[in-house]
């Protein structure tokens, strides 16, 4: 009988979910905005908000916590340095889902999963002029003498 048992298999072993779940958060945790489909975004926000309250704590047993379910020390680093502190007036709902619909291939329900309210750095981003390092014209008008 499954009285009670409400886990969402996602078509994966136990040690294959959890996995797949800590490599998510973990990828979750570096990018800061991940898209996936829906039931594995949604398994993914509970697994990351327990760790930000964890992380809020800062104590060493919920740092060892961390590292046993998310097993990478930079990640839990960066979680407990920088992510948590952003949040330490927040009481949850530290992350949105946003529904994105179906993806072509096979219909399956896409969405995009980011914090809330963090200072985030995009990578892709080219940088402004302003904010690219110029070189001394000085520099370069005593090369051409």
């Amino acid at each position: 009988m499954r009285h009670r048992k409400n886990t969402v298999k996602l078509g994966r072993t136990a040690d294959g979910r959890k996995a797949l779940l800590s490599s998510m958060v973990c990828n979750f945790i570096e990018e800061q905005r991940i898209q996936t489909t829906l039931p594995k975004a949604r398994l993914t926000r509970t697994l990351a908000e327990k760790m930000v309250t964890l992380a809020k704590s800062g104590t060493l047993s919920a740092r060892r916590s961390a590292l046993s379910k998310l097993r990478q020390r930079k990640h839990v680093t960066k979680l407990f340095e920088s992510i948590a502190p952003q949040y330490k007036d927040r009481k949850g709902g530290y992350t949105r889902i946003i529904k994105l619909g179906k993806r072509g291939s096979d219909g399956s329900e896409m969405a995009v999963l980011e914090w809330v309210d963090l200072a985030r750095i995009d990578k892709r981003r080219k940088p402004k002029e302003d904010e690219v390092a110029k070189p001394d014209e000085k520099a370069d008008s005593k090369k051409d003498a």
